[in-house]
């Protein structure tokens, strides 16, 4: 790795677009780490690319642990370039393989739970993509729930097929794509149930330091449940972590995480009333010091070079996303960076504006 070139960008760009000390943070998120590449997860990185990308953040970034980093906004203390990295889900290897990494290069992070799945539990997801990888080809056909006939006849075309019914069924209602995924485990062979932690590793996660945080309890889309489904959904995570760890639990993140699309601002509110300090969305961008503390944008650039990867990681700085903030009373208004009027809603007499800082 080039580091005199990597310390010279780090230090140069940030004068150049105009994002030095301009307090902010960029919140990077993983879900899973593979041990080496997999053609059914080509999106997920290797331990050698999660150790890299570690390394730059450890010596051009200033990573901190996300309560700390929330704790610097609020004080206008935050460094230049500052970080901080989260896992969704709960995968095991997050645990086995990510967190060697992170102990090696010293990177402060946040794993956010998806209940249900602990235990030997398998994400909905995780039945289709194992599946896909299993099913005898050349076609799978799953007509008879409503999707197509689908050409696995090769590793490309079984990735495909599995990325075509993961978004064909996401936003299904949830007893629905149940028993899709049902029909389709059916078809296959036994899949792993490996893939989620434990509870003991969750135990040791954090005993290690890692900042453990809910993701509900079945990772459903927020937005296809009603009030109580939801409030259950998100209460339900915290509370199953906070008997399991016997601490606080004090961060969410969203399934999915698109505002106004995965979850709404009624989910917002019942994530800060459950007593979350913190909630994570998926929106890109950059947190300034007038982010809604339970919408944080997030973002992990897709580059495969650390040199494309830092730069991208750099240039976030410069959009702080869809910031909010509350006030006492009026009608809920959203704003976005543009100066354009983007929502407006009458909530619990709530301000939700979006500002360009």
């Amino acid at each position: 790795m080039n580091n005199l070139l990597h310390g010279a960008v780090a230090k140069a760009l940030p004068f150049l677009i105009g994002t030095k000390c301009k307090q902010r943070l960029t919140i990077l998120t993983y879900h899973g780490v593979m041990s080496e590449h997999d053609y059914m997860r080509p999106w997920e990185p290797t331990v050698a690319a999660l150790d890299w990308q570690m390394e730059l953040l450890f010596k051009h970034f200033s990573p901190l642990s996300l309560p700390e980093a929330l704790s610097k906004i609020g004080s206008r203390s935050l460094p230049e370039r500052a970080v901080c990295v989260t896992f969704d889900d709960g995968y095991a290897n997050n645990f086995e393989l990510a967190l060697p990494v992170l102990k090696r290069w010293r990177i402060p992070a946040t794993v956010y739970v998806a209940t249900d799945f602990l235990n030997g539990g398998r994400m909905w997801n995780d039945s289709v993509i194992e599946a896909m990888r299993i099913a005898e080809g050349p076609d799978f056909d799953l007509r008879e729930i409503g999707l197509d006939t689908y050409d696995i006849g090769g590793f490309e075309m079984r990735k495909a097929a599995a990325v075509m019914i993961i978004r064909e069924i996401k936003h299904w209602p949830p007893e629905k794509r149940a028993h899709a995924v049902m029909v389709i485990e059916s078809m296959v062979g036994a899949l792993p149930d490996n893939l989620m932690m434990t509870d003991d590793q969750v135990r040791q996660l954090s005993s290690e330091g890692v900042e453990v945080g809910a993701h509900t309890k079945s990772h459903p889309i927020l937005a296809t449940l009603d009030t109580e489904q939801s409030r259950d959904e998100i209460v339900g995570s915290k509370t199953y972590l906070e008997n399991l760890l016997k601490k606080p639990v004090r961060h969410f993140a969203y399934p999915n995480g698109r505002p106004g699309i995965d979850y709404t601002f009624e989910h917002r509110d019942i994530v800060e009333s459950a007593g979350f300090e913190s909630a994570a969305s998926t929106q890109w961008g950059a947190v300034s010091r007038l982010s809604d503390k339970w919408q944080l944008p997030r973002f992990t650039p897709w580059d495969r070079t650390p040199l494309r990867f830092m730069t991208r990681l750099l240039l976030n700085y410069r959009n702080p996303g869809c910031n909010t903030f509350s006030m006492a009373t009026g009608p809920r208004l959203s704003v976005c960076s543009s100066g354009r009027v983007r929502e407006i809603h009458d909530h619990r007499a709530h301000w939700r504006m979006c500002v360009l800082h």
